[in-house]
């Protein structure tokens, strides 16, 4: 069956206006975060902190491939062993399997520890494209498409030369074999975790001349298919957006906050140039995931805005007995969220006023009355003051 993401990145390849997004469920979470991965049982009571299990949480998987309106379901290898290999989850869906094929150690979140995700990023890989593909440690040549044959690759740059040297040669050698061997891959560029003293004064810039720069010696069988960054504001977007047709790219969710936040995120990156969203916590703590999903999905194809998708939202959990974890008012506010795994970066946010609400804050000029240059220098100012 012809999978709706291969026929999308066709599409904005070809006519980057057009209004095709790609939307994914991140559930790959086990590769991070351990027992607390799969998130809040139902029957948690204040404290208590039970956690839904592997089990519930790949059935989650299930329910959400059936809807059919993501387009990526990213997982672990073990869960992609389970439903992409043993039971054929995706053999007849448009949903593309796709698995976390490198887990380097800033996502190394196991609870009690607190220091892995301090630590400057090293690269590390469990999986095996091998693994990924077929299941065991040497695929057959008929067996490669047995499993997934996209994988998402995470490098975290800190701005020190032997640190990022050593990120940049793992990510080329595993760029070759996954060549070799036919295995697409998406690249996901977190921000520095670990920099200290060396922080990059302008972030957004420090993040995109990354980018840029470690592809501009990849030719384009070796390329990922698309990006997936933290959305560092709107003249971010568009300069990265824009710098390059046959880059593809796309925005991590980062921690759940608000639906509000959520919807927003989608929609103001979407209008500056971003293809792509990868929701993980955001989908995975939402109060219905299908119903999050739902209305998610018609924000990306511009059925919906973001505050009259939350109010819809709302309305469909009352009408399902779901109690919503906020007051609708709260949850058309902007928050803070963190955009790594470890919370340690956050994304500056606005409080919510009507202005916020149809998608600018209340001291954001509208950026369609602006030439590229004003954009730049507005956002440059934004992050001077952010930073100090």
């Amino acid at each position: 069956m012809d999978k709706s993401l291969d026929c999308k990145i066709a599409h904005i390849l070809a006519d980057p206006s057009c209004g095709d997004f790609v939307l994914a469920d991140a559930k790959d979470a086990d590769m991070a975060f351990g027992l607390s991965a799969p998130g809040r049982s139902p029957e948690h009571h204040a404290q208590e902190g039970r956690f839904r299990s592997l089990d519930e949480y790949r059935q989650l998987m299930r329910e959400i491939v059936a809807q059919g309106l993501v387009d990526i379901m990213l997982m672990s290898a073990s869960s992609n062993d389970v439903l992409t290999i043993q039971e054929r989850l995706f053999e007849s869906s448009r949903v593309t399997p796709a698995v976390r094929a490198n887990d380097t150690t800033d996502i190394w979140l196991a609870a009690g520890t607190g220091r892995y995700g301090a630590q400057p990023s090293q690269p590390f890989r469990t999986a095996t494209i091998d693994h990924i593909m077929c299941g065991k440690v040497e695929c057959a040549p008929g067996e490669r498409r047995l499993g997934a044959d996209l994988g998402l690759y995470s490098v975290t740059f800190n701005n020190d030369v032997d640190l990022d040297h050593r990120t940049l040669e793992a990510y080329k050698d595993f760029r070759l074999e996954a060549e070799a061997k036919g295995f697409r891959h998406f690249l996901e560029v977190f921000d520095p975790n670990a920099a200290g003293e060396h922080a990059p004064k302008d972030l957004p810039r420090f993040i995109n001349d990354h980018i840029v720069r470690a592809l501009a010696g990849v030719t384009s069988r070796g390329r990922p298919l698309f990006l997936k960054i933290a959305y560092h504001g709107p003249a971010a977007m568009e300069a990265l957006a824009g710098y390059d047709k046959s880059l593809v790219v796309g925005i991590l969710g980062g921690s759940a906050g608000t639906t509000f936040d959520a919807f927003h995120m989608l929609w103001e990156a979407k209008k500056h140039g971003a293809r792509v969203a990868l929701y993980g916590r955001k989908i995975n703590n939402a109060e219905h995931q299908l119903t999050f999903v739902k209305h998610l999905r018609a924000v990306a194809d511009d059925q919906l805005g973001p505050e009259e998708a939350v109010r819809a939202y709302h309305g469909d959990l009352q009408r399902l007995g779901i109690q919503p974890y906020r007051r609708l008012e709260d949850d058309l506010r902007r928050t803070d969220t963190a955009s790594s795994y470890s919370g340690s970066t956050r994304r500056p946010a606005a409080a919510a006023t009507p202005s916020s609400r149809l998608g600018r804050s209340a001291d954001e000029p509208d950026f369609g009355k602006m030439t590229p240059a004003e954009k730049a220098q507005w956002n440059l100012e934004r992050w001077k003051r952010i930073l100090g």
